[in-house]
């Protein structure tokens, strides 16, 4: 029988670094840029309960709602979201990356069938781990990166696009939409969806008196705008907070619809609790589209 000596702060500093991997992995699949030291706290954090899961057989640092946890304040600490949903995606993400990974590591273990490699409750030890995760994760992040390029180029780019429909008090326009995932903009206190529109799409809909004078509206300055339109359009208006289109924090006028109408692969659906997010530039230089709409809408 082969004998081999574990060492636990051998363990230790190896499953840190696996850790930093699948973290920046997963950073370069979202598409953010984590700080070094949320990463390294994040990864010491996993690899303390690593030990944890090897010395002891506890359930309650087995079980999978403990799992569960760790990944969250992993997630959490090594990418600091603002946000639950973006929670949730990095988190799905970085599960995506982390059974990929561990999944060609697992391969390449049987597949070089190295000796003196051991599994003690779900922890790989012995000589040469490091060596054979390293090389699992650089073949893992290989095949994540290749296979989302596949997936983008079988979307069919019309599945981008939907025609819509907006009425607003009893008056109606319709355009072109891009379905952006990217979309997650709401109004925060009654979390209503909000759909990006043009500003210069709306003049047939809402007065010029508001399209001309969003700023002064969004600072509190009401005194170019009639009593008359007041009347009508004032209790529809919405302020919205967002960070994005070209802004890290912007403020977004938003005015509630009547209805919108969504049509898509022969199939109208109407929504009636929508904000339209006045955007008073261009969404694209060529005009493909004026509006953006998120998922959830559709």
């Amino acid at each position: 029988m082969i004998k081999i000596t574990i060492y636990l702060d051998i363990i230790f500093i190896e499953n840190i670094i696996m850790n930093s991997i699948i973290i920046y992995a997963s950073a370069i699949i979202l598409k953010i840029k984590p700080k070094f030291l949320r990463v390294i706290i994040s990864s010491i954090i996993g690899s303390i309960y690593a030990i944890i899961l090897y010395v002891t057989e506890l359930e309650m640092y087995t079980s999978i709602i403990s799992k569960f946890i760790l990944s969250i304040i992993i997630v959490y600490i090594a990418y600091n979201p603002q946000s639950i949903t973006k929670l949730w995606k990095q988190l799905l993400i970085f599960y995506l990356t982390s059974f990929v990974f561990g999944g060609v590591s697992l391969y390449l273990i049987y597949f070089i069938n190295p000796q003196n490699i051991s599994m003690v409750n779900g922890v790989f030890t012995g000589e040469n781990v490091l060596k054979i995760v390293l090389l699992g994760a650089i073949l893992a992040f290989v095949i994540i990166k290749i296979s989302l390029k596949i997936i983008k180029t079988k979307i069919n780019p019309k599945d981008m696009y939907c025609n819509v429909k907006i009425t607003l008090n009893n008056k109606q326009i319709e355009t072109k939409a891009m379905i952006d995932t990217g979309n997650l903009v709401k109004e925060p206190i009654t979390n209503t969806p909000v759909m990006i529109v043009e500003s210069t799409l709306l003049y047939e809909i809402i007065p010029k008196e508001i399209l001309n004078n969003i700023e002064e509206i969004l600072n509190g300055n009401l005194d170019k705008i009639s009593e008359e339109v007041q009347k009508n359009y004032i209790s529809k208006l919405r302020y919205i907070p967002f960070k994005s289109l070209g802004k890290e924090n912007g403020m977004l006028l938003g005015i509630k619809a009547d209805e919108l109408e969504v049509k898509r692969d022969d199939e109208n659906k109407k929504i009636r609790n929508i904000i339209i997010g006045i955007y008073d530039k261009s969404l694209t230089k060529r005009g493909e589209y004026r509006a953006l709409v998120g998922l959830e809408v559709i």
